[in-house]
């Protein structure tokens, strides 16, 4: 029996079983590979016996999208956070039910995306990872502009390039040291070098607002606008190179992208089919972009009475624990992967991702605010400033030689863990940071005049 017999015609929309040939495997990018970790596979024995046909088909995509993962056990956390909400249970079990529910819903988009690239190519297919790769963060940071926290946006967008850097490059290539003390762990240093580039290039358009409003060159009011200014010039910048570097990763140089195959025990290559529909993943992803707007608008409605009620301040949650359980499904493949000695693919996961919220998020947040007649910078302060860029010079440190053990990735999971106490410490009240900050700029300007 061939190895796909599980999967019936009925499953797909148009009749046929699309298999994923070797060209339309390069849609399988590292975020895709390191996703496919935590699923596992479908039997269909008693769905096909089914005797009605769109029934049959409802309960297939049902069995393929909600228990194809395992992760499924996460999902009840959804309608409770929904109940929590509605009955006012609390606001900090909003908070934290809404974070468990994120968690599979993001892993679940990642492989919806894999799914319909299968039927438009791996062209489009890498274009939709570019876009929703990571849709959480994305989508989180919109609805914290439209409330106009700020703060919000720019702590959790900065701990998702620190968590990607640090925490997850970090306790891979320590894991990886470990679980391979015997063999030299290498990797393509190409990759790790663009996306170095970019998170370098990243890194100078945060620092010259910061600069720039500590140069003490004219007034605090038209300092803040200028520096206003630079900052969205830098991001129009910034998706300018994204879109290079898109197509770079596409098209001119997709081969240094490529993420490995896994070979079957016997030897041969894996068969990847397609298990759903092209329109049944549209309306699949359509449906878990929706809930993860609800759940992110819970996150933020509620991030600030979690704060209060755990004694914890916004900048840690934010920069600290919304990073780590947003991507949670991501930043396990990647350390699956570097246990199996595959470090390209976590290197993609880890740097790919940092890279793609630092030029890609970040700046698309700052143009939307400026659509929504919101004043955000690219300024996140000297303390988050200084920590973003020393984890960029950490990281590029680290991997300039192309191979790996287990003491570099300790260092950076020690970085990791001494930010974390650093943000943990600060007790800044939220609805203070903005006078604090002022009343900073204004010091230091009376400082440089003096």
């Amino acid at each position: 029996m061939a190895s796909n017999s599980h999967q019936e015609p009925w499953l797909l929309e148009n009749g046929n079983v699309k298999s994923l040939s070797k060209e339309m495997r390069h849609g399988r990018t590292a975020h895709n590979m390191s996703s496919s970790s935590l699923r596992k596979k479908s039997d269909l024995t008693l769905v096909s016996r089914v005797p009605y046909a769109c029934l049959r088909q409802l309960l297939a995509n049902l069995q393929e999208v909600i228990l194809g993962t395992k992760l499924f056990v996460l999902f009840p956390a959804i309608p409770l956070a929904i109940l929590a909400d509605s009955y006012a249970f609390g606001r900090p079990w909003v908070f934290a039910l809404s974070l468990l529910g994120l968690v599979p819903l993001a892993e679940r988009v990642s492989f919806l995306t894999e799914q319909i690239a299968y039927y438009t190519g791996p062209t489009v297919g890498g274009l939709l990872n570019a876009t929703c790769g990571n849709a959480t963060e994305l989508i989180i940071a919109i609805l914290a502009l439209k409330d106009r926290k700020i703060s919000v946006v720019k702590y959790s967008l900065l701990g998702s390039v620190l968590s990607n850097l640090l925490l997850v490059l970090g306790t891979s290539l320590f894991c990886g040291g470990i679980a391979n003390l015997s063999k030299e762990q290498k990797y393509d240093r190409r990759q790790a070098d663009v996306n170095s580039l970019l998170l370098l290039l990243a890194l100078l358009c945060h620092l010259l607002p910061m600069l720039f409003r500590y140069s003490g060159e004219s007034d605090a009011l038209s300092t803040a606008e200028s520096a206003l200014q630079l900052s969205r010039a830098s991001s129009i910048v910034m998706l300018i190179a994204y879109a290079a570097y898109i197509v770079f990763q596409l098209w001119t140089h997709r081969q240094l992208f490529e993420a490995q195959e896994e070979p079957e025990e016997d030897g041969d290559a894996v068969e990847e089919t397609a298990v759903i529909g092209f329109w049944s993943g549209f309306t699949w992803l359509v449906g878990m972009t929706l809930i993860i707007a609800l759940l992110s608008e819970y996150v933020v409605a509620t991030i600030e009475d979690a704060s209060d009620s755990w004694g914890l301040s916004v900048s840690f949650l934010s920069i600290i624990l919304l990073p780590i359980v947003g991507n949670a499904a991501e930043h396990a493949g990647a350390i699956i992967f570097a246990f199996k000695n595959k470090l390209d693919i976590t290197l993609g996961v880890a740097l790919g991702s940092a890279a793609q919220i630092a030029m890609f998020v970040v700046p698309l947040c700052v143009v939307v605010a400026w659509i929504m007649g919101i004043k955000m910078d690219l300024d996140f302060n000297i303390l988050e400033t200084c920590s973003l860029a020393l984890s960029i010079i950490a990281t590029a440190f680290t991997l300039q030689d192309g191979t790996s053990h287990y003491i570099k990735g300790l260092v950076l999971l020690l970085c990791y863990i001494v930010i974390g106490a650093c943000f943990f410490v600060s007790k800044t009240p939220f609805n203070q940071a903005n006078i604090i900050n002022s009343g900073i700029k204004m010091t230091t300007e009376a400082a440089f005049r003096a």
